[in-house]
This record gives structure tokens, sequence and C-alpha cells, in this order.
């Protein structure tokens, strides 16, 4: 067994103010407490300084850079160097260093408008097929788990319900039951100048049990729940725990992506219901505040006004946005790769991503209920 030969420690001593003499070795095993010994330098402003390094023993490029500092800041001064006593390789070393120290950089050229679009363009489609490869992949798999319902995981089905759902119920019951007072408080002025009070009930039904209720809901869940879903599979993905879930045999859409899938199907139309109450709650408290309209002539007017058709259709929507919302959350996870940065700029994709589909399917539900007449 060898042993290594002990460094010595690289030094700077000053004979005289115009001269500093170096020695030991100046690599990266020999700078120990050198920063202290070059600050505590006074070299007064002197025409010239002598640097000599007859004593030196070693020098790589970390004290090639601990001394082109050094000299910079000497010339920064107004100070000439002169080396003394330097041995040729270690010469040649410091030249070759300062001139590269001393290049100009290469400006990289910018890409030309088109190309920056084309590669954009590219990027953009290659995600978008493989955000359909992982659908339908995930539907294979779902199929398969419904033609054997013991491959089900039912207790992480269940965790994602109250996580998911149970969860988010105080956030939505709040925004829901303000966004009922909004809507309210706004038609107040208009119907009262007509005195058709009565036509509240029409307007926050409508409104909330068509439209906001399921939409609000689904943005909010894509806040908290894609993100999260995003968050953790990244995560995993980064931490390489998902490739060992598939050495172990484990697929990592069964345990992964469909309980998530399953459990916001079934969470969301009962969050759009919750929100359906407190909407059309907050509406009549201000309906009463604002119009007169009491508790009981509201909900008159409310089960005339709107057939159980209209409150289905809205209903109906949250199955679909729950999809959209789980989908695009585990599938951004498993885009992520790299570091932590990559989980983060994944999990910001992931509600974009979901909030602008679910309001895109919101608006094709709208154009084609509209066709339909319904």
């Amino acid at each position: 067994m060898t042993t290594r030969a002990p460094v010595t420690p690289a030094a700077v001593a000053q004979p005289n103010p115009d001269e500093l003499a170096l020695s030991g070795c100046w690599t990266a095993l020999g700078m120990g407490a050198l920063d202290r010994q070059l600050d505590a330098l006074a070299v007064s402003r002197q025409a010239q300084v002598v640097v000599d390094g007859a004593r030196v023993e070693a020098l790589d490029t970390v004290g090639v850079w601990v001394l082109q500092r050094l000299f910079q800041r000497l010339r920064s001064d107004g100070v000439a160097i002169n080396l003394r006593g330097w041995r040729p390789q270690f010469a040649k070393l410091l030249d070759v260093v300062a001139q590269h120290a001393a290049a100009i950089p290469v400006r990289t050229p910018e890409r030309p408008a088109l190309e920056r679009i084309g590669m954009a363009t590219a990027a953009a489609l290659e995600e978008i097929f493989a955000l359909l490869s992982f659908v339908g992949e995930s539907a294979l798999a779902l199929t398969a788990s419904l033609t054997h319902p013991a491959r089900l995981r039912w207790r992480t089905v269940l965790h994602n319900i109250h996580s998911a759902g149970f969860s988010a119920l105080p956030i939505v019951g709040l925004l829901s039951f303000l966004l009922g007072i909004v809507v309210a408080y706004q038609g107040a002025e208009q119907l009262r100048r007509y005195g058709a009070n009565i036509f509240v009930a029409d307007l926050v039904g409508w409104s909330m049990l068509r439209e906001f209720a399921p939409l609000i809901t689904a943005i909010i869940v894509a806040g908290r729940s894609g993100s999260a879903y995003a968050a953790q599979i990244g995560t995993m993905a980064v931490t390489e725990e998902i490739d060992a879930m598939r050495t172990i045999g484990i697929a990592p859409l069964d345990l992964l992506v469909l309980p998530k899938i399953l459990a916001l199907v079934i969470a969301l139309p009962l969050l759009t219901v919750y929100a359906d109450v407190l909407g059309v709650f907050g509406g009549m408290i201000m309906a009463r505040a604002q119009l007169g309209v009491g508790f009981e002539e509201f909900l008159d007017r409310l089960v005339n006004a709107i057939d159980l058709s209209t409150y289905l259709l809205g209903i109906g929507k949250a199955p679909v946005f729950a999809v959209i919302i789980a989908v695009v959350g585990c599938f951004q996870g498993f885009r992520t790769h790299g570091g932590a940065d990559s989980v983060g700029r994944h999990t910001t994709r992931s509600v974009v991503h979901a909030i602008f589909l679910v309001i895109v399917a919101d608006a094709l539900f709208s154009v084609a209920f509209s066709a339909l007449d319904i």
C-alpha cells in the first residue's frame, strides 16, 4: 500500500513592498488558508511588482486561477507584474491560461424566428402525441383492471377520494357560496329596474347548476389535486422509484394512475353537487338581502324554472373534467426528468394545461348542448 507524499501548503510572503515571494504547492490540495494571506497583502502603488516563483514546487490550473485573480487586482491598481525565477513549464501554463482568460467569448448566434417557431411547433406536437399515447395506455390498463376487478387497489382509490374529495370540501364550498352571492348581487340591480325580482332564482339556478358550479369545482381540483399528482409522480421519477417499481414487477399505471382517475371520477361529481347547493344558498341569501325575495319564494321559483335535465347536464360534465385533470396531472408527472427544477416546471404545466383543457371541454359542451337544443 502506497502513501501519498505530504503536500507543502501554498504560501506568499512579502520581503519588501515591491516584491512577492511564492512558495509551496499551488495546487487544489495546497490552497489551504491562502485566501487570507492574499487578502492581508499590502502592496503599495508601485510602478512594478516582482513576483518570485523560484520556490513554487507545483502548479495546476487551480493555482493559476488564484494567481490570475491576484494579478488582475494588482493591474486594476495600475501595477505592472514582473515574473522572476519561474520554472519554464509553470511560466508557460501561466501564459496559456492568461491568453484564454483574455479571449473574447464567442457569442452564440440567435436562431432565426422561423426556426424557433418550427422547434416550438415540433415540441408541442411531440407532447400532444405523447399525451395521446399515455391516454391509450391508461385506457388499456383500465380495461384490463375492470375485466379483473381484483387487480384494482381499492385502498388506494379510497385514499385518493379522501385527499381529492373530502379535503377539498372547505375551499369548494366557500368559493361556490361566494360565487352564488356575486351572481345574485350583479343581477339584482338589473332585475329591480324592471320589477322582476323573482327571476333572480332563474339567474342563479341556471348559471350555478349548469355552468359555474362544475367549472369552478374543476378549476379548484385542478389546482389542488392535479398539481399534487404531478408533483408526487414527478418526485418518484426523479428519485427512480418508478424504475424500481418496474424492476419488481409492479405496473406504475396500475398503482399510480388508475386509482387517481377512478377516485377523481367519483369525487368530482359529488363535489359539484356540493358546490350547487352552496352556490344556490349564497344566491338565496343575497336575493333576500337585496331584492326581498324570501327563501320559500326563491325555492318555489327555482323548482319551477330549473328542470332535472339542467341539473344533470352540469353533473354530467364533472366526470369528463375529472378524467382530464387526472390524466394531465399524471402525464406531466411521468414526463419529469432531471432534478427538483423539472418537478416544479411540470407541476406548473399540469395545472395550466388541465385548466385550459377543462375550459375548452366546457366550451365544447356548450356548443354541443346548443346544437342539440338541450
